[in-house]
């Protein structure tokens, strides 16, 4: 794959139908009006309905406003309601459609209900974002068993529920994509995270299984493997970490936005996105 970088004035007068990943400007239709330049012809995402979980905050939410702009119908989900309000209002008023849900994704009664109440309201679901995730900065000696079950109950169990019961919907549109958030937590380990780790490497190994299941129904899977980011996710729990070391969500937010845009004959199973800086990766 070739892709065209433009210079600053080509960029200032070349602004129709183009998105930018990484520096990179990528177009999304196949005019070419400019010579010497090559471009990928995109998928474009506008009146996809796109269902995102720990969208609350972090992460999801970084996810909720870069796709906004594409004009997607957004499909807000948490545990927690009053964060995915807030993050709703900002996506309406950035022009796309959105609607937020209280949903459980351990829950499997939960997931079931609200998929089924997106589908009568809108139609359909064409990509599903695993993203909700928890962790306990405990030694295994100190770890409680009820909250091992907990970090596996979200991590682990939350995608594969959410997976299965959005399988049937995919399959009736003739394809969709699933991305599931993993960690370097699934590539490395550190001390005091032994269910987070856990719960990573499974949902990694679950990807790429499900990958295989779904290709032959035309349902895309791919593992978005993220590096530290500043979210609270980490900043709340490690108040003294130095941000100079953690990169800002909306860059993994791209990244999830450029692998669910891939033409419809390729599929990104696994992507890796680090901080330049990270200290839990060489």
């Amino acid at each position: 794959m070739q892709l065209g970088r433009l210079t600053e004035a080509q960029r200032a007068t070349d602004t129709e139908g183009r998105s930018t990943f990484a520096g990179t400007i990528i177009r999304t239709t196949l005019k070419t009006h400019q010579e010497g330049y090559n471009w990928i012809h995109m998928n474009t995402l506008k009146d996809k309905v796109i269902l995102i979980t720990g969208a609350g905050q972090g992460l999801g939410a970084a996810t909720c406003e870069v796709l906004a702009s594409d004009q997607a119908t957004l499909i807000l989900t948490d545990i927690r309601t009053e964060g995915i309000q807030a993050i709703e209002e900002r996506c309406v008023a950035a022009g796309c459609k959105s609607k937020s849900f209280r949903m459980d994704v351990g829950d499997e009664d939960s997931v079931t209900a609200t998929l089924a109440q997106v589908v009568k309201e809108f139609g359909k679901i064409d990509v599903i974002i695993n993203n909700a995730g928890i962790d306990y900065t405990k030694s295994v000696e100190e770890l409680a068993l009820s909250e091992w079950d907990a970090v596996m109950r979200v991590n682990l169990r939350g995608p594969f529920i959410v997976s299965k019961a959005a399988f049937p919907y995919l399959k009736e549109n003739g394809g969709g994509h699933i991305v599931n958030i993993v960690s370097t937590a699934s590539k490395r380990a550190w001390a005091n995270a032994s269910p987070y780790h856990a719960s990573k490497w499974g949902l990694l190994g679950f990807s790429h299984a499900l990958h295989v299941e779904g290709r032959k129904e035309n349902i895309k899977v791919t593992a978005v493997i993220a590096g530290g980011m500043k979210t609270p996710f980490l900043l709340d729990r490690f108040p003294d970490i130095d941000t100079n070391l953690l990169q800002d969500p909306k860059n993994v937010a791209d990244t999830i936005r450029y692998v669910i845009s891939m033409p419809a004959e390729t599929v990104i199973p696994e992507v890796m996105v680090l901080p330049m800086t990270e200290t839990s990766w060489p």
